[in-house]
């Protein structure tokens, strides 16, 4: 039992390293989805080492009752598929902070007020790197919220552009 679980591993590992590929340094842009409200986001990506990044999102809403800010940081192992298409999934989590204004429907003071959510979550997407330094992706990314504003869960699907240096 021990050397089948010692082939396997080795064998998933070798697979591993043969699809890796090597991911830019750095990328830039905006991911523009729908996660009830705090859909456009300024996005930044940094590799950590072979096929791994970190991705951090920061997202804002002017929307009639409320005003928001999201900060999301979201971890990344990436898998080529063929040439330039990989996908990538991983964890993550971040805040959001709500500014409630008095008229905000369903709320029974009338005072404007801040809360603050926590989420955890996770990411899976794809993604086609060009020729030039531009990179386009396409992801869903599943958040559990904690909060009193924003309890439960939210299913943000986004388009992502960027730049890459």
């Amino acid at each position: 039992m021990k050397k089948l679980l010692l082939v396997l591993a080795i064998a998933l590992g070798a697979a591993s390293y043969s699809t890796a590929q090597e991911i830019s340094g750095n990328a830039l842009g905006i991911r523009i989805g729908d996660g009830d409200g705090l859909g456009t986001e300024l996005s930044y990506q940094r590799a950590l080492g072979g096929n791994n990044r970190l991705e951090l999102d920061l997202g804002y809403e002017d929307g009639r009752n409320f005003n928001a800010f999201k900060l999301t940081g979201m971890y990344h192992w990436v898998w080529n598929i063929d040439g330039g298409f990989n996908w990538y999934a991983g964890p993550g989590g971040g805040f959001a902070v709500v500014s409630i204004d008095d008229d905000f429907p369903g709320r029974l003071d009338s005072d404007d007020d801040s809360e603050t959510s926590v989420f955890v979550g996770g990411q899976v997407g794809i993604e086609y790197n060009f020729d030039i330094p531009l990179l386009l992706s396409l992801d869903v990314r599943p958040e559990f919220y904690f909060g009193e504003f924003r309890d439960g869960n939210d299913i943000d699907i986004a388009l992502g552009i960027r730049y890459q240096f």
